[in-house]
């Protein structure tokens, strides 16, 4: 133990003396000119002691008064629409919110707390989410108009892989890095465990802004690099507020629900954003310096990565171990223990009190911000985890103060979920708090009881997209537009994984069963057991004889070889898109063919006509529904994910601009048919 503690403590000492001491961020103003780049006006310099932390932003509704009749801008007053603009999940922000209805309808300027996981992104911590462009928008009107001063037109700019575009057209789909903060070493050790994110409006000040969410005054101008003697603040620009604890939602005014909307305003264009441009306060004192710059190799070179099990997230994971075996030591007295065998010793280690089984998950909690979950409260939520209550197999849903869940019991250890013989319940536990995405099933909180592991994540109501697409339920059918938005929405879940986490992360487990439908019918990936960080030095990437996933969704190279890397994602997602299409499970019927899935499909899209292939490719009850050469189209994108080649597949970025351009279509198509039908023609 002595020398597993020694290891750790070196990896403290590394991390510590990679960290920067500065424990302040630079205030920034936001006056949308182009050419200003500074490191505050772009985000805030990663300098925290995790790259990655629960943070916190603070959301005003918009807007007042509905658009015009004929308008399609969407409406952010409710939680659901939020939680969609924001990438977070809807029952995260309303079990912290009251636990708002998520289709409760808020007045404008309603403050919502948005939970957020903040990551560091090159230089600066960020929150990324995807949004698209409406008509009459511009960089100004997405930041301070759509998202309220949570980003920055410079920033918009920044995240645009062209710099020479400028201007944005309706639906571009836009990368906005909404402002977030990690708390540095020196803030951590005075307590600080979160940065919330809060836009300034006329009349506030530091004192006022920070009495309101319980933070000290003398922290909250700290942590913007402000003092007694330069506390000005300007509106519609960002401060930090630092919290010991989660922000407490008893705080916020929530104005009441809407009965009747206001009437639409005369004029047919959109109306001008809602905020002036703010004033040009004194130029901001110089930002802390950037970390190490990574050089000009743009490869990934992400250190440690383990083959197969992921050497990053079990770093991470014996950093936590460290933390908390040494609390647990300083607060353990001196107790000679005395055994007649070491079984005796080694029994005693695996018999704790359930009380100091809670203790530990409590201290883990508090380094993971992770929320900890009694086995009394799992109960009631479960009611005695009854029949009633059971999903499927060992998943069972319930209600705890009205936040809907479903809870996960793995027995034993948690080797079964995560596949992994190291540090099991650290490792699942971090890659699924370190995910943060609307399209990703949110784990809420996690706990655990005689040996027994329960992993609690937020409940979707329509269940797995199996359900819908096997049609052996004829009351379960979904319809070619539903079809491709699950398909964006799984592509878009997968690239942010592959994409937009650090290390990437690659599913390995993409099937039918392991994608749910929420009642919005929009898609979340599910069930992170075999998820792993991948890496790629000098265009290699991992291998390992370690082979796990579905037969049927695992591309034959994999099997034969070990290759990991994100195209194993690609082809299981290639196999799931047929699926979609063809409303069969083809992972079953293809599940014989030991050739690659890709040669048996190619012969039929090249031969006979094309109403044959539509026959099919195509699911008969939705073959009405789009055009034959949009869903051949779908076809052959499937077919491309599925080519033996992995340089020939397209990457998940590359689908979905796909799948975008595909739903877009779809749905102006429909609409045409639609009105033609109507008059007649």
């Amino acid at each position: 133990m002595a020398g597993h503690s020694l290891i750790y403590a070196t990896i403290l000492c590394l991390i510590y003396r990679f960290s920067s001491i500065t424990a302040q961020q630079p205030y920034a103003s936001d006056n949308c000119v182009k050419s200003d780049n500074t490191s505050s006006i772009l985000g805030y310099t990663c300098n925290g002691v995790n790259k990655t932390c629960q943070s916190y932003l603070i959301f005003r509704t918009v807007p007042e008064e509905p658009m015009d009749p004929g308008s399609t801008m969407p409406l952010y007053n409710k939680v659901s629409s939020i939680a969609s603009l924001m990438s977070v999940s809807a029952s995260q922000i309303s079990a912290i919110n009251q636990n708002i209805s998520e289709n409760f309808t808020m007045a404008k300027n309603t403050e919502v707390i948005i939970p957020v996981k903040c990551s560091c992104a090159g230089k600066f911590d960020q929150a990324n989410t995807t949004y698209v462009v409406q008509t009459d928008d511009n960089d100004y009107v997405i930041a301070n108009d759509t998202f309220g001063g949570l980003t920055t037109c410079n920033a918009i700019q920044s995240q645009i892989s062209n710099p020479n575009i400028v201007n944005m057209y309706p639906n571009d789909r836009l990368i906005v890095p909404l402002r977030c903060a990690c708390p540095t070493r020196g803030q951590v050790n005075d307590g600080i465990k979160y940065f919330m994110t809060f836009v300034i409006e006329q009349g506030d000040d530091i004192s006022s802004i920070s009495d309101k969410f319980g933070a000290h005054l003398d922290k909250t101008l700290e942590a913007n690099e402000k003092s007694d003697e330069d506390s000005e603040i300007y509106p519609f620009t960002t401060l930090l507020v630092p919290l010991e604890n989660p922000p407490n939602s008893s705080v916020m005014e929530y104005p009441p629900l809407i009965i009747s909307p206001s009437p639409p305003p005369s004029s047919s264009t959109r109306p001008p954003p809602r905020r002036p441009p703010p004033p040009l306060p004194p130029p901001p004192p110089p930002p802390p310096p950037p970390p190490p710059s990574e050089g000009g190799n743009k490869k990934w070179a992400y250190f440690g990565v383990g083959v197969g099990s992921g050497g990053v997230l079990v770093l991470v994971a014996g950093m936590i171990l460290f933390f908390v075996f040494l609390r647990r030591y300083k607060k353990r007295t001196n107790v000679i223990v005395s055994s007649e065998n070491f079984e005796m010793q080694e029994n005693a280690v695996f018999k704790k009190p359930e009380t100091e089984s809670f203790e530990f998950l409590k201290d883990i909690s508090e380094i993971a911000s992770l929320k900890v979950y009694s086995y009394k409260d799992l109960q009631v939520a479960t009611d005695g985890f009854s029949s009633n209550h059971l999903i499927k197999g060992s998943v069972y849903k319930g209600v705890l103060e009205g936040i809907h869940m479903e809870i996960k019991t793995v027995n034993g250890d948690v080797s079964k979920e995560i596949n992994s013989p190291t540090l099991e319940p650290l490792l699942v536990l971090y890659i699924l708090n370190k995910i943060n995405h609307f399209n990703l099933v949110a784990l809420l909180g996690v706990g655990f009881n005689e040996g027994v592991w329960y992993l609690i994540y937020e409940h979707v109501v329509n269940g797995p997209l199996s359900d819908w697409i096997y049609r052996e339920n004829p009351e379960k059918t979904l319809s070619w537009g539903k079809r491709m938005q699950v398909a964006l929405d799984v592509a878009t879940g997968l690239n942010y994984l592959h994409s937009y986490t650090n290390p990437p992360l690659i599913h390995k487990d993409i099937k039918a069963c392991n994608i749910l439908i929420d009642g919005q019918f929009r898609a979340k990936i599910v069930d992170f057991a075999l998820s792993r960080p991948v890496s790629e030095t000098d265009g290699q990437f991992t291998v390992t004889k370690h082979i796990v996933g579905t037969k049927g969704y695992l591309f034959p190279e994999y099997l034969d070889t070990g290759h990991v890397s994100p195209m194993l994602d690609v082809y299981s997602f290639g196999v799931l898109l047929l699926e979609i299409l063809t409303g069969k499970n083809v992972a079953l019927i293809y599940e014989g063919v030991k050739v690659n899935l890709s040669e048996v499909l190619g012969p039929s899209l090249s031969e006979g006509d094309e109403n044959v292939k539509l026959e099919e490719f195509v699911d008969e009850s939705v073959r009405e529904e789009c055009p034959a050469d949009v869903a051949m189209s779908m076809v052959v994108l499937a077919y491309r994910c599925l080519r033996k080649d992995l340089g020939s597949r397209p990457t998940m970025d590359d689908i979905v601009r796909i799948l975008w351009n595909t739903l877009t279509g779809s749905v102006n198509w429909v609409s045409s048919s639609t009105s033609t039908a109507s008059s007649g023609l």
